[in-house]
């Protein structure tokens, strides 16, 4: 159940908000208040040096115990004790853009995503079990609290449709130096700045902008959705989409889905260079094992190598089977691809290895699933006379997306940016997630995936900007 912000704890989101700002974003006040910035640069730089990163990526350990103590040192003792666990996680990002919103007027608030009380997964956004599985995802801090954030701008006369906005708050992990934002030559330096801070701050600036204009869509709802978790394993879309008939005012006073006014766009932020993107593929991790029989390494025909046999399968799946994807293609994605990431096997040069494991990255297109990708997997081994138990490792479906460019405010959206065609992405993303739970969905940001997760990581400020400033423009063509 969403929980919505009242004045008075918006004061208090505002107060703690301020307490922190003296620490977190001293390292962005420099930079800040020395250059003339925009306020999406300004929101950007200030979300760079606030730090979350998913607590997958961090060590409970080592890690993130030390950064911890480094960081709680530089706050007073009051947002000290409200901020445990200070680098983790995406709900200090997510108390502060509450409270950017709420100054705007906008209506706020937060669905808790983790940790949640469920004990097995599902598989659909139907199933009665699709979230129960949510507490898995977030593994190496089941206490932490997750939220996606919510900000809701109303249209002047009744609701007929909904706009959502969808970026995610989480990031991949960075030494302490990354959450420093830097500007040189019209870049915009820090973790998360691509991926996808960026377009967090276009897309919510956007927002912004339009409350306060004297105009605004009469008839659409505008949502923008900070979502958590993007980087593992999704919870936050997942979540979203198991409430996504909740979205609609109409439908949170009036109770009956048949009144409620569809989610009729999806705009997900990912650094896609302001291409609007209408498919892009799927990720599957596939885990292959061997097993041999164990000897001395003195007598190995007495044994039976593991990881010789998988040497083969290896062999079979970056050649034969390889050349197998490229003969398949999308017009937008290409073709699939196979990638063997991860191998184990052994335990001491002296003894014939009895088991040997493969991790692959399967990309997969719009059709596939992972049931037929393991079947042609398993039908490429039997052909050479290989033989592998094969299992998944994700915790949730990554499926492809497909969107239609055909329907109405897709085609709308390709006109408002000036773009002739959609495009496709080679990585996977929240839209899937979205579009599988009904929502039809595109992809849409500043920045180059290229230059996400990378040790230094940028955005160009004038690809920020016009991100910004074409969002808006779509805004406020609504009806």
């Amino acid at each position: 159940m969403p929980i919505k912000i009242s004045r008075r704890e918006e004061s208090g989101k505002v107060a703690q908000a301020s307490g922190l700002s003296s620490n977190y974003f001293s390292r962005a006040g420099r930079l800040c208040h020395s250059e003339a910035m925009t306020r999406t640069e300004k929101l950007l730089a200030e979300l760079i040096a606030l730090p979350s990163v998913n607590p997958a990526f961090l060590s409970p350990e080592v890690g993130t115990a030390r950064r911890a103590v480094r960081w709680e040192a530089e706050l007073p003792p009051d947002a000290r004790a409200a901020c445990p666990y200070l680098p983790a996680g995406e709900q200090r990002v997510a108390d502060f853009l509450a409270t950017v919103a709420a100054r705007a007027g906008l209506e706020v608030e937060f669905q808790k995503v983790l940790p949640a009380e469920f004990k097995r997964w599902g598989e659909t956004p139907s199933s009665p079990n699709f979230q129960s599985g949510l507490e898995r995802l977030s593994p190496h801090r089941s206490d932490l609290v997750r939220s996606n954030v919510i900000a809701r701008l109303l249209p002047r006369n009744k609701v007929h449709q909904t706009i959502l906005l969808a970026p995610h708050l989480d990031t991949v992990g960075a030494d302490d130096s990354q959450f420093v934002p830097r500007r040189k030559n019209g870049r915009l330096y820090g973790r998360g700045a691509c991926d996808t801070k960026g377009s967090v701050a276009a897309m919510l600036t956007a927002l912004c902008e339009l409350a306060n204009a004297k105009s605004r869509p009469l008839e659409t709802e505008i949502v923008f959705a900070g979502l958590v978790d993007e980087e593992n394993a999704q919870a936050g879309s997942r979540a979203l989409v198991g409430q996504a008939s909740r979205l609609s005012l109409t439908f949170r006073e009036n109770g009956d889905r048949r009144d409620a006014c569809p989610t009729a766009l999806a705009i997900v932020g990912e650094p896609t260079r302001l291409q609007v993107v209408t498919a892009h593929k799927g990720s599957l991790w596939l885990q292959l094992e061997t097993r041999g029989k164990a000897a001395h390494g003195a007598t190995p025909q007495l044994g039976q190598n593991a990881v010789h046999e998988m040497a083969r399968i290896v062999d079979a799946l970056e050649t034969d089977y390889a050349a197998q994807l490229r003969r398949r293609r999308h017009p937008l994605l290409g073709t699939a691809t196979v990638n063997v990431g991860v191998i184990s096997g052994g335990a001491q040069p002296n003894i014939v290895p009895d088991r040997c494991v493969i991790t692959i990255d399967r990309r997969t297109l719009p059709g596939e699933t992972e049931m037929s990708v393991r079947r042609e997997i398993a039908a490429l081994l039997r052909a050479k006379r290989l033989s592998a138990k094969i299992s998944s490792t994700k915790l949730a479906p990554c499926l492809p997306l497909e969107t239609s460019p055909k329907l109405p405010l897709v085609w709308h959206f390709l006109q408002s940016v000036g773009q002739a065609r959609p495009a496709g992405a080679d990585f996977f993303c929240d839209a899937a997630v979205l579009s599988r739970g009904g929502i039809p969905s595109v992809v849409f940001g500043p920045g180059d995936i290229a230059q996400a997760h990378t040790a230094d990581e940028w955005i160009s400020l004038d690809s920020l900007e016009r991100g910004k400033d074409l969002i808006l423009r779509f805004l406020h063509s609504l009806p």
